[in-house]
């Protein structure tokens, strides 16, 4: 199956299962609701998202006068892929690790820690801005956005359907919905929200990591890995569970039930993709 049609399945299957919660919960009415909210908050996360991940890692645009070799290496890359050039943006963090943002390749958004820069080799940087720019090329910001933003909602749902009457027969105006549904419903449905959100998210990985090695070679970024995995465990970054998939390593949430549900692949067998490359 391509990467393509992988994304628009599970999207769907994400969209379909917050208003099907909303059916159990409301009836027809309850699953307009679902896909309004659903509707809103893509049209939110689409518009704004950019905005709203940089403010809360207090990244900070970085110009050319201030950063020249990063600036040369993004406008190289770019140029490679074929997309404009996007902003650049650190945070002032020891922990090596970087993201993309933004809604489109036109306005787009590099973003990496002051450790990811004292930590990299000039190859290994190049490997890891091409990955990050392999997410903007392949529109995967937008992507995970929206997955990440449906997959929040059904949380969210779930929880609140702690606080619904039980009982009626599933009939809401006879005094609650079925209690089977309910609670599996509040059980299963994160789980099936972050059992999609990870198999999308990993996709998109493996994806832009062969966009990286297509543009800079597999080496470099293959080498960054290997260090990102040491030095990540050292001096680890908290990230919050609706964010973490961004980071081209798995940074620490605060969310157990999140880090049991990675979105990332394991480091090791996306080097032993690269280095299948190399050969």
């Amino acid at each position: 199956m391509g990467n393509s049609v992988r994304t628009v399945l599970l999207l769907g299957l994400l969209t379909g299962l917050l208003i099907a919660i909303g059916g159990i919960f409301g009836g027809r009415n309850g699953m307009i609701i679902a896909l309004v909210v659903a509707g809103v908050m893509n049209f939110a996360s689409y518009w704004f998202s950019d905005k709203i991940v940089l403010a809360m890692y207090r990244a900070q645009p970085v110009s050319e006068r201030e950063a020249p070799r990063l600036h040369a290496m993004v406008e190289e890359i770019a140029a490679r892929a074929g997309i404009p050039k996007p902003r650049l943006y650190m945070i002032p963090d020891p922990s090596p690790n970087a993201f993309a943002t933004g809604r489109n390749p036109s306005h787009a958004a590099v973003c990496v820690t002051q450790g990811i820069t004292e930590l990299m080799s000039e190859e290994e940087l190049k490997g890891v801005l091409a990955h990050e720019l392999g997410h903007v090329s392949n529109r995967d910001i937008l992507i995970s956005s929206v997955a990440a933003t449906i997959a929040g909602a059904i949380l969210v749902l779930a929880r609140m359907a702690m606080f619904i009457p039980i009982g009626g027969g599933g009939d809401r105006d006879r005094g609650g919905v079925n209690p089977l549904a309910a609670i599996l419903l509040m059980v299963l449905a994160p789980i099936a929200a972050m059992l999609l959100q990870m198999a999308l998210s990993r996709s998109r990985e493996y994806k832009a990591d062969e966009s990286a090695a297509r543009w800079t070679g597999p080496a470099g970024l293959a080498s960054a890995l290997r260090k990102l995995d040491s030095a990540s465990r050292r001096v680890p970054m908290v990230a919050t569970s609706n964010t973490a998939h961004m980071f081209i390593v798995k940074p620490a949430v605060g969310n157990v039930f999140a880090t049991l549900f990675s979105t990332h692949p394991p480091i090791e067998k996306r080097i032993e993709r690269l280095m299948a490359m190399v050969g």
